[in-house]
């Protein structure tokens, strides 16, 4: 994961944290919803993951240094934790959302909380954006480029913002077999995607793969 401008930077996150990879996570949630209450849901969510990932690209030296932390590891762990989640998509094990006791427990500390506790691990604090975040970050050691990172995350999360609000309609009409159907399919994608970014790990840390034709 290279990038060398704004441009190169916010098409890495729209890839890994686009519309096209939370919009169903969304879906999940607007279906026991009023419009109101997921507006409400997909603003907050959206403030709180460009926190994060501000905090995740200026803070991006300190953290893998406090913690000694290499780009390798970072990509073996965003990939493990990625083609968990992805793998739970494909089984219809949704992480992340509540149990009935759990769910009610949620609901009294407000539906909010409860909405948010669901997008965590998708987008709040998706383990495969942050990966990128710290990975790109640390391609230069400027505060210009930290700042960069941080524009073009903030841009991709603005946009999943307006997507969720413009189909709002549509996410919450949605039927839930389909949910589950496109669930799965894309959990799918998403397993591979973690592998990918595993085995990046791996080929940074030297280890060859035969046929690979590098």
């Amino acid at each position: 994961m290279s990038a060398f401008n704004l441009s190169s930077a916010f098409i890495t996150f729209f890839a890994v944290v686009g519309p096209p990879k939370v919009l169903l996570a969304f879906a999940h949630a607007a279906k026991t919803r009023e419009p109101a209450e997921l507006r409400r849901l997909t603003v907050v969510s959206t403030v709180i993951a460009a926190v994060v990932g501000v905090v995740m690209a200026i803070a991006a030296d300190f953290l893998t240094s406090f913690f000694h932390i290499s780009d390798q590891s970072l990509q073996l762990a965003g990939g493990v934790i990625f083609f968990i989640y992805a793998v739970a998509l494909v089984l219809g094990v949704h992480l992340g959302g509540s149990d009935e006791e759990g769910e009610e427990e949620g609901y009294l500390s407000g539906p909010l909380a409860a909405g948010l506790r669901e997008l965590l691990l998708p987008y709040v604090a998706s383990p495969l954006a942050i990966t990128a975040v710290l990975v790109e970050s640390l391609e230069k050691d400027t505060w210009s480029w930290r700042f960069t990172i941080a524009g073009a995350y903030v841009s991709v999360v603005a946009i999943n913002c307006v997507c969720v609000l413009l189909l709002s309609f549509v996410l919450r009409r949605t039927h839930q077999t389909s949910l589950e159907v496109l669930s799965r399919l894309l959990g799918l994608l998403l397993a591979a995607v973690g592998v990918e970014l595993f085995l990046t790990g791996l080929e940074n840390l030297g280890v060859h793969f035969p046929g690979a034709g590098h």
